[in-house]
């Protein structure tokens, strides 16, 4: 396998988890009603499955958008 092919996989990789980070914040300053992370501390479950749909949902925009 040539290391251009793995110097880019791993450039997009660090480029998604830098445009999900920047999502997820983006969208927790559009909800400042809601505090994610003192939710998450109480246990609250519904947040735990919202938070992890949005990443997943994130995660399939950008992988496909860098395709």
């Amino acid at each position: 396998m040539e290391l251009n092919v793995i110097g880019l996989n791993f450039a997009y990789a660090v480029l998604g988890v830098i445009l999900m980070w920047i999502s997820y914040r983006l969208f927790d300053k559009m909800t400042p009603e809601v505090d994610f992370a003192a939710e998450l501390k109480k246990g609250n479950v519904a947040v735990a499955i919202f938070i992890a749909a949005l990443f997943i949902s994130i995660a399939l925009i950008i992988g496909h958008a860098l395709n």
